[in-house]
């Protein structure tokens, strides 16, 4: 409200006032209060009106000139996670024995702006915290996790760019999507499982997707990416090439049943020096034995319990030219309920075997068994919604390592116990 506004406000409460106290204290004649009567119902009158005045030059009726018209098409979004991890491993070959816990507190940090170029192209930039890495003079920040650790005298964080693309959707094309640069991983993960990619990963190239209706409950999904995992300048470059389709069928009460498959083959890995340290897992001695030809199967179902939903998953894979035994890994796993609405929980819970040359292990799960293959074991979450866009976590996992050394069956355990802020 203006200072003139509020001027004229006070005045008529002012007048009211005088009203009131002049008619408590002396005796008015009956034409006397019909004039008081009058006078106070014109001042209620005035008052309706500078009101209404008032809510006409409110902010929910502003608009932006039109030189700004182009901030309407721009979102900003981000989150904030706080950690604290503890982990507790064993070493050794023939009498394996416990390495003492450690513990440690992560902060992980994101902030997304997306912005509308037309009806039919959008661009977004992510830029998030993470580790970095200095090998063979080159620095880059970890690719399958955006954590920092507090730790180094209160240094300050590095900050990357997390996700940078571009999204093409021609109105013409129903369903249909390009997508170019650092962009979300294409391909679907039943359950969201770990098994195949680390939720953190942002792959590198072009991703194509499409879907098509097949009548009123049943849609067919196709996905197609040509990515780049590593540029040489003295040599060849390491490619992924890979495809996927599933169909899903919805039932009523939201029910649905999903089922599919893809194909994933890198070119000009083997026998490619592991300039980095990222065999994680997989068969080499500084670089990697195996090529990778990646078929997988997965299948997913969702149903409500008395209102709950539940889900159940899973996720096979086989590498067709491992160049060991070890080349399959799987996955099931379930979900209770869903953390939206505050005072909501979630339950997940899955077990998954990964052998050495499955998958690449520098793009698998992080977290599990110390991240990358060979190993097998359980995880479990539990998050809770504390209030809208907060919630609280705990996640454990415990699985078996089989050491590069030869050692076999060693115990991995990992706590984490996070707090999540979004806006």
């Amino acid at each position: 409200m203006t200072k003139d506004k509020l001027q004229k406000c006070c005045r008529v409460l002012l007048g009211i006032i005088m009203v009131v106290c002049s008619k408590s204290t002396v005796q008015a004649s009956s034409g006397e209060t019909e004039d008081l009567k009058k006078q106070i119902t014109q001042l209620n009158d005035r008052i309706t009106q500078l009101e209404a005045k008032d809510k006409d030059n409110s902010f929910e009726n502003l608009t932006l000139p039109d030189n700004l018209k182009w901030l309407e098409k721009i979102k900003i979004s981000g989150d904030f996670r706080y950690r604290h991890e503890h982990i507790d491993t064993e070493t050794g070959t023939t009498n394996p024995v416990w390495k003492s816990g450690r513990d440690r507190e992560r902060i992980r940090a994101r902030l997304m702006i997306e912005a509308m170029i037309n009806d039919e192209w959008d661009v977004g930039f992510r830029f998030a915290t993470g580790e970095r890495s200095v090998m063979s003079n080159d620095m880059f920040g970890d690719s399958i996790s955006a954590n920092q650790t507090l730790k180094q005298d209160f240094s300050d964080k590095d900050l990357w760019i997390d996700l940078a693309y571009f999204n093409f959707q021609p109105k013409t094309i129903s369903g249909f999507k390009i997508s170019g640069g650092k962009i979300k991983n294409p391909f679907y993960k039943a359950g969201k499982n770990q098994l195949i990619w680390d939720g953190d990963l942002n792959p590198e190239g072009i991703g194509v997707s499409h879907s098509i209706a097949l009548g009123e409950f049943d849609k067919l999904y196709f996905t197609g990416a040509g990515l780049w995992v590593d540029e040489s300048s003295s040599g060849v470059d390491t490619s992924l090439w890979g495809t996927q389709t599933y169909l899903k069928h919805s039932m009523k009460n939201s029910n649905y049943i999903l089922g599919g498959a893809g194909y994933l083959d890198y070119g000009n890995i083997q026998g490619k020096t592991d300039t980095y340290g990222i065999l994680a897992g997989n068969t080499g001695s500084g670089s990697w034995a195996s090529d990778y030809d990646i078929f997988e199967i997965f299948g997913e179902y969702g149903t409500n319990l008395n209102d709950m939903p539940v889900s159940l998953y899973g996720n096979w894979v086989n590498n067709l030219v491992a160049s060991s035994s070890g080349d399959t890994g799987w996955l099931v796993g379930v979900m209770l309920n869903k953390a939206s609405k505050p005072g909501s929980w979630q339950l997940s819970y899955d077990f998954r075997e990964l052998q050495a040359d499955a998958v690449l292990g520098a793009f698998t799960d992080s977290d599990f068994g110390g991240g990358g293959t060979n190993s097998r074991g359980h995880c479990v979450d539990l998050t809770y919604q504390l209030a809208k866009n907060v919630q609280v976590s705990t996640t454990y996992t415990q699985a078996e390592n089989d050491g590069a050394s030869g050692a076999e069956d060693l115990d991995y355990r990992r706590l984490h116990a996070s707090l999540m802020l979004k806006f």
